[in-house]
């Protein structure tokens, strides 16, 4: 890993609960966030990530994820401190041993994957998420399909690659930077999105999706919704960032998700 070398707030702030630091390493990933970094210091290593500390959907994010963690951690590293100045909000967590999933066709993590997004959805729903309902569909959504994805199942939303995590000796699920309270075949929809983006076909990828009870009990006219919303909200994405390859790749992986279905994305 890279050697990092973060500004004199971080380091002041991280020294403060982690002592003396041998060296900020950066990880294999990390989208969405100022700072990250690997943090070794003379006892123990941490997962750090900073925001810089600005009203809005960042720092909510951070104070979204810090409110999660103890209900949570049967799935989650540990969220061990946080720290916060008028710059930067900091999370540290612990470090764990595992690599990011693979979600390409053939790949032996499949199983693996869905009994992750079915642990997910057996979490018990804390009171801390109540306030939270799960929204960011409705804007692409037909008139009236926003009802069909609310529920009082616990979300994690941002099912990919790098918030799976498989280990030697167990899995993990990571980055619940922004978890919402929603219906229950969200977080099993989104599994079979980054399926298809790993070139599955969008058949063989609802096939695995049938080892959810979350899927397999959900109305299937809430779920083609669901698809139209987020074939449109990919695409859209797509078009504002034409230098990210991967956002055109997830719209046409929804996109052929929506043709399989045989569901009407654009009027």
């Amino acid at each position: 890993m890279e050697a990092l070398n973060p500004s004199p707030e971080i380091r002041a702030l991280v020294a403060a609960h982690v002592g003396k630091v041998e060296r900020f390493l950066a990880p294999k990933h990390g989208y969405g966030t100022d700072f990250l970094a690997i943090v070794e210091g003379q006892q123990q290593s941490f997962f750090v990530k900073a925001m810089r500390n600005q009203p809005g959907g960042r720092r909510d994010q951070m104070l979204r994820e810090k409110a999660i963690n103890p209900f949570v951690r049967t799935l989650a590293p540990e969220l061990l401190w946080s720290v916060e100045d008028a710059d930067w909000i900091v999370l540290g967590f612990e470090r764990v041993d595992a690599r990011d999933a693979e979600f390409g066709k053939g790949s032996a993590d499949v199983p693996a994957l869905v009994e992750l997004v079915n642990a997910i959805g057996e979490l018990d729903l804390p009171g801390v998420a109540r306030d939270w309902p799960e929204t960011r569909w409705d804007w692409w959504a037909d008139r009236g399909a926003p009802e069909l994805f609310r529920g009082d199942t616990l979300l994690h939303v941002d099912i990919n690659p790098g918030n799976l995590l498989i280990g030697a000796d167990r899995n993990w699920v990571v980055d619940w930077s922004w978890p919402t309270r929603g219906a229950a075949f969200i977080d099993p929809a989104m599994l079979v999105l980054q399926l298809i983006g790993g070139l599955y076909t969008p058949a063989e990828a609802e096939s695995f999706a049938r080892g959810c009870p979350a899927w397999t009990e959900a109305d299937p006219e809430a779920i083609d919704a669901f698809v139209v919303a987020t074939a449109r909200m990919n695409r859209h994405r797509a078009l504002r960032r034409p230098d990210e390859p991967w956002l055109d790749a997830m719209a046409v992986a929804a996109e052929s998700w929506a043709a399989y279905r045989g569901v009407t994305v654009y009027h």
